[in-house]
């Protein structure tokens, strides 16, 4: 079911999206922001701080912002670029249903890429066109759209692509800005990126090459990891939840926890709240994408939480990675 409401609580619109087993997601249409993601147990899996500002031109904070046409800061655009204080409209003559989710399940372990599964899957289509403010600070014309998926077995899937319809070439960097609930940082661990090579974003972008078995975290962490693999684990200790994140289009993943100084530092971030999120989100941000008039780039995140034990062995997070 997909349904168009106002949220009582900040009087925004909002698209909620609910598949037949339970998950839900909803996604703002300012800054074209997934706010919530569900599972079929009514666990919110996304980080949203309790301080976030839902009032323009603030950004949300937490859920999955879009970053276009810069991620971080550069020059005279503001950081992240400026689609996540837009408002995006809904796409009324949206493409075709999306196709099943590659390599997903349906709940019970079982392959849903059957066309029949696929028409029941709950998805918005939205739309970001520049216009006046935003060709005063970058001159180009581009459509952004976005497609936002929630599968069945409750996977959540952002499908984006930006279309140069300018005369001229543009380029630009993005990153799905992906805050993760987790119980504890301390006892959360990221595989998938070992021996890889990241730019510290706490060291002028300086590059290392990352040394441990798996990223844990006991201090700040900002940094893109370049290179990346088409999927990553984040496995929740605690919560016996692995995260994991799928990804097509978007080569760099960017990993980053304020920790406690940073976090006391931000206004719309509670001051204890950096213990409960982490943000490990698929990107492209070394390499910059340029398009020719006319030409579309396309890129993909896709989200799925499953139970896990990762120290009674119920888990392998090396076959999660390799499954």
């Amino acid at each position: 079911m997909v349904e168009l409401v106002k949220d009582g609580s900040t009087g925004m619109e909002k698209v909620v999206l609910r598949e037949p087993g339970g998950a839900t997601a909803q996604v703002h249409l300012y800054g074209g922001h997934v706010t919530s993601w569900k599972n079929e147990k009514g666990e919110e899996l996304l980080f949203l701080s309790s301080k976030a500002i839902f009032k323009p031109p603030k950004a949300i904070r937490g859920g999955i912002p879009i970053c276009f046409p810069q991620f971080g800061t550069f020059g005279s655009l503001e950081q992240h670029g400026f689609a996540r204080n837009r408002f995006w409209v809904i796409d009324p003559n949206p493409p075709p249903p999306p196709p099943a989710l590659t390599g997903g399940n349906n709940g019970n372990g079982t392959s849903s890429n059957n066309n029949s599964s696929s028409k029941q899957q709950p998805f918005v289509d939205l739309i970001l066109k520049h216009g006046e403010d935003e060709h005063k600070i970058w001159p180009h014309s581009f459509e952004l759209c976005l497609r936002v998926v929630l599968g069945l077995g409750g996977d959540l899937t952002l499908i984006t692509r930006v279309r140069n319809t300018d005369s001229k070439n543009f380029t630009f960097t993005f990153a799905l800005h992906t805050y993760l609930s987790v119980s504890d940082v301390s006892e959360v661990r990221i595989e998938g990126l070992e021996t890889l090579d990241y730019l510290d974003n706490l060291k002028d972008r300086e590059r290392f090459t990352e040394q441990g078995n798996a990223i844990t975290f006991d201090a700040e962490v900002d940094r893109i990891y370049v290179g990346t693999p088409t999927k990553i684990a984040i496995i929740d200790h605690e919560k016996k939840r692995t995260f994991v994140l799928k990804k097509e289009g978007l080569p760099d993943a960017v990993v980053w926890n304020p920790w406690e100084k940073k976090a006391r530092a931000m206004v719309d971030f509670g001051d204890e709240e950096y213990k409960h999120m982490l943000c490990v989100e698929a990107a492209a941000v070394e390499k910059p994408i340029t398009l020719k008039p006319g030409e579309e780039w396309r890129g993909r995140q896709e989200l799925s939480a499953v139970p896990s034990s990762y120290f009674s062995g119920q888990l392998d997070p090396i076959k999660v990675l390799q499954g």
